[in-house]
């Protein structure tokens, strides 16, 4: 028997693990079962938010559906934790002779997770069969002249591109329903675990039917990729693709992206600044954040990429986080961005940006707060790409430059909300200002007691302009430090 393990790669489409299980049992003339085993308490150790949870759990749902069309049955099992899965094993395998079909996870409890499982198969006769397929380029592919990882994105890209140009993206098609001998799906007595429970339907306006996804990605190259470079940076315009919650749990993957780019944008996804182009970026940024976090495992463990920059003292002052959590630090279009993320589960890419450039520069709070924060609320939430986002806004991680990466919240909120539309939108008690006072509705003495007095907007945490010297102090005497210290 052939079980394909379903985990980030939730679709039919482009499915490595999936075409290969089933071209694999065809050639031995075995049975194909999928099984999907949800871990909530492994799921709440790593911070995964609620509506992603019930987002994975309604595409299963789909998945399942949408295999039986296939003439396989998906299992849909709910464990505890990673160890959970290894009994599950334990299990089949005293009933059935087994292969087991995976897509690579990257990070280190997949990876032990994986190990433990591989250790159990191999006991009994049986293997487990990993494919690296959650990028276009698998990890250590792109590599330096002297075989080592690059540090800087820019040059990555250039190596990213140039691979793509040689052996450009082949997409796999859905499988053929297949033949099963005598008609029967083998079922699994499985008596240990319940089937998977529903979530809380916190998910339902991303919509999780495959065809309504891949409609979703069709229409963005189609009709909005084009003006992406112009307007992606604007929150009140509906102007990106929102395909990164998809990516997360691989109900699309990465191929199918560039391969629809290319087939929509003809020649523009290779010309520099074309919104094609800067959309083929997101995605390579996408992939240059796993291949890090495949070269450098420390990263899981939450130690900052420049190692010096763990020795900065941040503040532990739990009323700033608090404040900056819950959307009332006074800075209109911060707010209004932490408000976004609480009450959707996303949040604009510009946004996080700034959001995390004001809890690190202006709050000097710890980088891994904010990380940690984000996970616990994203419906895309993706430990690489979250991780390498954070370390970008905190200069701890790669292309670190800390003196342009001090963000002004105030001027970042005129050129990116420049009418207010997005701030009226969730902070309410500003909708009544106009489009140049709304952005610091503190800047006259009396408006602002208005503000505070009559519409209980909060007064400012911090003074932009004071805390970025101390930021700039706190990574100069770390600097100094490091710096004295490889001389000794």
């Amino acid at each position: 028997m052939n079980i394909i393990w379903f985990r980030n790669d939730l679709r039919l489409y482009d499915n490595k693990v999936l075409c290969s299980a089933i071209a694999d049992a065809q050639q031995r003339n075995a049975a194909v079962v999928g099984l999907f085993i949800a871990t909530p308490d492994t799921w709440q150790q790593h911070n995964m938010a609620a509506i992603k949870q019930d987002f994975i759990r309604r595409r299963v749902v789909c998945l399942k559906q949408e295999l039986a069309q296939l003439n396989i049955v998906l299992h849909t099992l709910e464990g505890t934790d990673y160890a959970a899965t290894c009994d599950v094993f334990a299990q089949v395998q005293q009933h059935y002779k087994i292969k087991v079909f995976v897509q690579t996870d990257y990070e280190l409890d997949e990876r032990l997770r994986d190990h433990k499982v591989t250790a159990c198969l191999e006991s009994a006769g049986n293997e487990l069969i990993s494919f690296d397929s959650q990028c276009i380029m698998p990890p250590g592919s792109i590599c330096t002249q002297q075989q080592t990882m690059y540090k800087v994105f820019t040059p990555f890209k250039r190596n990213w591109l140039s691979r793509l140009a040689e052996q450009g993206v082949q997409c796999l098609p859905k499988p053929k329903t297949l033949n099963v001998a005598n008609g029967q799906l083998v079922d699994l007595h499985l008596t240990a675990y319940s089937t998977m429970q529903n979530g809380d339907n916190s998910s339902i306006k991303w919509p999780v039917e495959q065809n309504e996804i891949i409609d979703q990605l069709r229409d963005f190259c189609q009709h909005k990729v084009a003006d992406y470079e112009k307007k992606r940076d604007f929150p009140a315009i509906s102007a990106t693709s929102k395909l990164a919650a998809y990516l997360a749990i691989g109900a699309i993957s990465a191929g199918q992206c560039v391969a629809r780019l290319q087939l929509e944008a003809n020649d523009t996804w290779s010309l520099a600044k074309t919104g094609a182009e800067v959309w083929l970026s997101e995605l390579i940024w996408r992939e240059f954040y796993k291949h890090i976090l495949v070269a450098y495992p420390d990263l899981i463990k939450h130690h900052a990429f420049q190692t010096e920059t763990d020795n900065i003292r941040w503040s532990q002052d739990q009323t700033l986080f608090n404040a900056w959590c819950s959307g009332n630090t006074g800075y209109p279009l911060v707010d209004a961005a932490m408000r976004q993320l609480n009450q959707t589960g996303w949040m604009h890419n510009r946004l996080r940006m700034i959001t995390a450039s004001f809890l690190v520069k202006d709050l000097q709070l710890d980088w891994r707060l904010g990380e940690r924060y984000f996970m616990s609320k994203l419906i895309d939430g993706d430990f690489s790409a979250n991780n390498g986002g954070w370390q970008w806004a905190a200069s701890t991680g790669t292309d670190a430059v800390p003196y342009f990466r001090i963000f002004n919240p105030i001027t970042q909120s005129e050129r990116f909300d420049p009418k207010g539309d997005f701030i009226r939108l969730y902070v309410p008690e500003l909708a009544s200002l106009d489009a140049k006072a709304i952005h610091w509705p503190h800047k006259n003495t009396q408006l602002s007691t208005a503000i505070s007095d009559i519409k209980s907007y909060a007064a400012p945490i911090v003074d932009h302009a004071q805390a970025r010297k101390i930021t700039l102090a706190l990574f100069a005497e770390v600097k100094k430090t490091d710096e004295s210290t490889s001389k000794d």
